[in-house]
């Protein structure tokens, strides 16, 4: 019994070992599957993940080409919107522009800086006013200047109390001129007469004077002058313009006359501005000295039209002009406007909110008003060492501009201001001219005011038809603005130019 019950025993563990093993492999058989079916799930997750992170890649790959595109695509509103202020705030106190450009709405005495005083409109208390006086007209009467008729108020016997009354009488006049035979019975009449019918000189002069420093328009011209002569004369526009291009013809002399002048000048201002020319964009040129005006005709601005004027090319004073690098090719020196510069100044401390252009403001303005005291009181230079310490406060100036440059906002306020600095620092001496040598004015004022009339001529008539009319115009126009400036009668010299006898300047 004990041994078949060892053996029995046996048998149970061997079988019980038997299912132990079988249970075992079967269990590694299920791990082996659990982990095939776990790496192909994990396989198939891993890919499926991949192509996510693939596509979320991708996707923020695409945001960020589109976020870069919108960060371009705001800066570059950001900078037109820059662009846009900086042009909406520009206007005659901070750029070149004319007052007449100016936003409306803005005041009329803002353009040149005054300011309301709250005083009455007219003559102030103080202020010695013109009137004609008894004295002065028989004065003028006795010389001959006035022609006196006498008309009784009443019954012309014992006391009497004279009141003058001064007027024009504007009669319609006709001279006959005969031509005689002379021994041989020849007739000869001048060229100038060679039509039956002409027109005299006042006539003439009456024309070019409201042409040129009344700036009306032809038509409007011979509209006036037949309606004072109660339409006995009959002008046509065609006769206005002819009386013009011949006056423009006889100023040959003195334009030559006003060339010689402004040549032997030692400083002389110059400027150009834009005029229509059959449609096209033309210039006009000055030069203005205290004693001459010269207007020139220019289609196109570059050295080489420069080069043909002959004032230019041949000037070897002092040019002052508006930054006109071209300029600086001609005479034998080149002073800057000052006046001109301020505006600049004015736009950049007005963009970029710093205080260095401000200080240099108040530099330039401070030279100036120190040397006008000095010329009042006799003086005629400034020593070497007050020219030192205003140079070297505006060194110091333009180097606190350098720094703030830096910190300016804006892309093209910055870069603008950095070719201010530039400027500033190279023309210095051209700048600072006006305080070595006291025959350099401040600005150039005075040739841009002569330039004006031009620009008045440009708005009444639109521009010229022509080159030759624009050429006309300046000849004209350099006489008559010569004659203003020398204090000479002005009605009686274009009187005179028309009867042969040149202005003598």
């Amino acid at each position: 019994m004990g041994g078949h019950y060892e053996k029995d025993l046996f048998r149970q563990l061997q079988e019980v070992m038997e299912r132990c093993d079988k249970l075992e492999n079967k269990l590694e058989e299920t791990r082996t599957e659990e982990r095939a079916k776990t790496s192909t799930q994990i396989g198939i997750l891993k890919t499926e993940h991949k192509a996510e992170v693939r596509e979320m890649k991708e996707r923020i790959s695409s945001l960020e080409k589109e976020n870069e595109g919108l960060k371009e695509e705001n800066q570059l509103l950001k900078d037109d919107n820059e662009r846009m202020k900086r042009i909406l705030n520009n206007d005659s106190s901070n750029t070149s522009l004319p007052p007449s450009t100016d936003q409306k709405g803005k005041s009329a005495n803002t353009y040149n800086s005054r300011e309301n005083t709250g005083k009455k409109c007219g003559g102030q208390k103080g202020h010695k006013g013109k009137t004609l006086t008894r004295q002065a007209i028989e004065d003028k009467i006795e010389k001959g200047i006035f022609r006196h008729k006498v008309v009784d108020k009443g019954e012309p016997a014992g006391k009497y109390v004279s009141r003058y009354v001064v007027d024009l009488e504007i009669i319609p006049t006709v001279t006959e001129l005969r031509f005689y035979a002379d021994g041989d019975g020849k007739i000869t009449i001048p060229e100038e007469y060679r039509s039956e019918v002409i027109y005299g000189p006042v006539i003439k002069a009456m024309a070019v004077d409201l042409y040129s420093d009344g700036v009306v328009a032809n038509d409007r011209i011979g509209s006036f002058i037949n309606a004072i002569s109660g339409n006995a004369l009959e002008l046509s526009e065609g006769s206005i313009y002819n009386f013009c291009n011949s006056f423009a013809h006889k100023c040959a002399g003195s334009i030559s006359q006003i060339e010689d002048g402004i040549l032997n000048s030692s400083v002389a201002g110059t400027d150009a501005t834009t005029v229509t020319t059959n449609g096209v964009q033309t210039y006009i040129r000055n030069f203005s000295t205290d004693e001459y005006v010269l207007y020139k005709s220019m289609q196109n601005k570059d050295i080489k039209s420069m080069r043909e004027i002959g004032v230019m090319a041949n000037y070897t004073g002092i040019f002052v002009n508006d930054h006109e690098t071209a300029a600086y090719h001609f005479g034998d020196d080149n002073a800057e406007c000052n006046v001109h510069l301020i505006r600049y100044l004015t736009k950049n401390t007005q963009e970029c909110g710093g205080t260095w252009s401000a200080e240099m403001t108040k530099l330039l303005l401070s030279m100036n008003v120190e040397r006008n005291l000095l010329i009042l009181n006799g003086g005629t230079s400034f020593s070497e060492g007050e020219v030192a310490r205003y140079e070297a406060e505006y060194d110091k100036i333009v180097a606190n501009g350098r720094e703030e440059n830096e910190k300016t906002q804006g892309k093209y306020a910055r870069k603008d201001e950095n070719a201010l600095l530039n400027r500033l620092e190279k023309y210095k001496r051209n700048h600072l001219l006006f305080l070595h040598d006291f025959r350099i004015p401040f600005s150039n004022n005075r040739s841009e005011q002569d330039l004006r009339k031009s620009k008045n001529r440009q708005k009444m008539a639109g521009g010229f038809r022509k080159q030759s009319g624009s050429e006309m115009y300046c000849s004209i126009m350099s006489v008559i603005e010569t004659c203003k400036r020398k204090g000479m009668p002005l009605f009686d010299n274009i009187i005179s130019i028309f009867r042969g006898t040149p202005a003598i300047f």
